[in-house]
């Protein structure tokens, strides 16, 4: 009797297996397709940013491009000036500057116009006329449910929500979105310098993604090898 060829028995065997591997490896490929196309947004995106910030500014109009760089013209309401979140510099906690801009032709606009400490222990600029401020576009937020409350008596808030924050402020009609005064200086408020860069880390999602889908087929094949090799029945002599 000659020896006995592998049995098809060893191969349906791993019929099961690979049924349920094969699923897993197309949802990794597609994690690792889709975080692909994520990263080429991301960058396109980091570019046209990196673009705006070294453009000059274009005038504001409505409805403004969130995070454009544009430029306002008007009278900040002093009087009114708001507190938004909280920001640690140093060891010197502070917030956001939120100061109305009037525009004779369209709404008020808020202003970040930069960082001050909570505790007023340094003069603030505050400057008055008419004023030309260049800043970019932040869009409104929406409190989420671990959003900390905001002090309306206090003027000091936590969300950027302009029409709530507009109607605290005794200006029921504002624009729907911000502008972050860009600027330089020591002096306060301090303004920001640039435009906000998104984090872009879909390249590392790009690699787990792949190499998760890589390493699967790696240890499946010398997993399926073992298994068809233990399968195999033993040579018998011949009679």
């Amino acid at each position: 009797m000659s020896p006995t060829a592998p049995s098809h028995a060893g191969f349906r065997r791993l019929l099961v297996p690979t049924l349920v591997m094969l699923p897993v490896l197309a949802l990794l490929l597609g994690l690792g397709t889709w975080q692909v196309a994520r990263l080429a947004w991301k960058t396109d995106l980091i570019a046209r940013i990196a673009a705006a910030e070294a453009a000059p500014p274009v005038p504001l109009i409505d409805p403004p491009q969130p995070l454009a760089k544009v430029e306002a013209t008007g009278r900040f309401d002093h009087g009114r000036e708001a507190l938004l979140g909280l920001e640690l510099r140093g060891t010197v906690l502070g917030a956001r500057l939120l100061t109305p801009l009037l525009r004779d032709d369209a709404p008020p606009v808020l202003v970040d116009r930069g960082w001050v400490p909570l505790q007023r222990d340094r003069p603030l600029a505050r400057p008055e006329g008419e004023q030309r401020v260049t800043g970019w576009v932040r869009p409104a937020e929406t409190a989420g449910l671990a959003a900390a409350r905001d002090d309306i008596p206090g003027r000091h808030f936590h969300t950027f929500d302009p029409a709530a924050i507009g109607v605290a402020l005794g200006l029921p009609a504002v624009a729907p979105y911000g502008l972050v005064a860009l600027g330089e200086g020591p002096g306060l408020p301090a303004p920001a310098r640039t435009l906000p860069r998104p984090t872009n880390n879909h390249l590392g999602y790009v690699i787990t993604w792949y190499g998760t889908a890589l390493a699967l087929v790696g240890v499946f094949l010398v997993w399926a090898r073992r298994r068809l090799k233990d399968g195999t029945p033993d040579a018998q002599p011949r009679l």
